[in-house]
């Protein structure tokens, strides 16, 4: 589907830049993807279109980026609408921005006149949607996505409120969608979780905090040296702006309660303040920062079984080597 020589994909990372990390997992062999970002104060559209110029500047590769589609997110359906526009005026974007992920909200958003358009020039943009939960699968079904994302509640970030595994939600969503592509997400680091997906019916895994603990990525030294010496029981999921979220165990994490639904999260958002958005964006700037006490830190479970902070070529190197001495040991015991 995207030309790519692994089935390794970088998970949505934002608001945090993933512009370097984009070029570095694509010239491995994976597919690399821009992050939604809008720290500072900075305009979100102007950023996007930057980070993909400098992207075409770095690589020749494809890659991918993500709009966060929230109720919450403001900038999100201006972002559907201008990105395709952006991307068909330019025929190195045409050809190498392939990969849309949605995540956080709606896939309706951005199956846009914008989308179909930048397809009728010719790009060969291919949209997934990231899914916590199956009812959610249903929907990206329904709006016509070209594949699904499957986010079990390990994965940093963004969750749901069903607190499903990856192992349990990726069984459920190929049997209720069998002939639809899959990235399995949440939990992943290894070739073991590679071949795990693979057998599992996945065509790819994506991965988020192994990606963050690499030589290229632009996250702070600090943020990248929790992951090496941590264990997998060193996140929580508490409640963030835009719902459920798994984060390191800090200062900032430890004070955050948690809501038990979609319900409650909506009675909490009656009550947010621009005052209190603002706060909370700034937590994620402190992060960016280096300020990883106090700032939001977003990790997934996988750092339990990550021990260090290595190249982006050599990790998607060593997991793909792994995964296939994986496969053929248990192709053996079949008789």
């Amino acid at each position: 589907m995207f030309g790519i020589q692994h089935p390794i994909v970088a998970a949505p990372m934002g608001p945090f830049y993933t512009t370097k990390l984009t070029v570095a997992v694509s010239e491995a062999g994976g597919l690399g993807v821009l992050s939604h970002t809008n720290l500072f104060g900075k305009s979100s559209l102007q950023e996007m279109k930057a980070n993909m110029e400098y992207v075409i500047e770095h690589t020749d590769k494809p890659f991918g980026f993500n709009i966060r589609t929230s109720r919450l997110q403001i900038d999100a359906a201006t972002l559907c609408r201008a990105i395709p526009k952006f991307i068909s005026k330019n025929p190195k974007l045409r050809d190498q921005c392939i990969y849309a992920v949605t995540s956080a909200g709606t896939p309706k958003m951005f199956q846009s006149n914008s989308l179909r358009r930048l397809r009728e020039a010719g790009s060969q943009m291919k949209h997934f949607h990231v899914a916590p939960a199956l009812w959610l699968s249903d929907k990206c079904v329904s709006a016509g996505v070209d594949g699904i994302v499957v986010t079990g509640w390990e994965g940093g970030g963004h969750q749901s409120y069903e607190k499903i595994s990856t192992l349990v939600l990726l069984q459920q969503i190929k049997q209720r969608h069998p002939d639809i592509p899959l990235v399995a997400c949440g939990g992943f680091s290894s070739g073991q979780g590679l071949a795990s997906a693979l057998a599992l019916g996945a065509d790819g895994i994506a991965m988020g905090s192994r990606f963050i603990a690499s030589k290229e990525s632009e996250f702070h030294e600090k943020y990248k040296n929790v992951i090496p010496p941590a264990k997998a029981s060193d996140t929580i999921y508490v409640t963030g702006v835009l719902g459920p979220i798994r984060l390191w165990k800090n200062q900032y994490s430890l004070h955050h309660g948690v809501v038990s639904s979609k319900e409650e999260k909506l009675e909490e958002e009656t009550k947010l303040t621009p005052e209190k958005a603002l706060e909370d964006q700034k937590h994620y700037e402190m992060t960016y920062d280096g300020n990883i006490e106090d700032g939001a830190v977003l990790l997934g479970q996988s750092i339990g079984a990550i021990d260090s902070i290595e190249s982006c070529k050599d990790i998607i190197d060593n997991i793909v080597k792994d995964a296939e001495k994986h496969l053929t040991d248990s192709y053996s015991y079949i008789q």
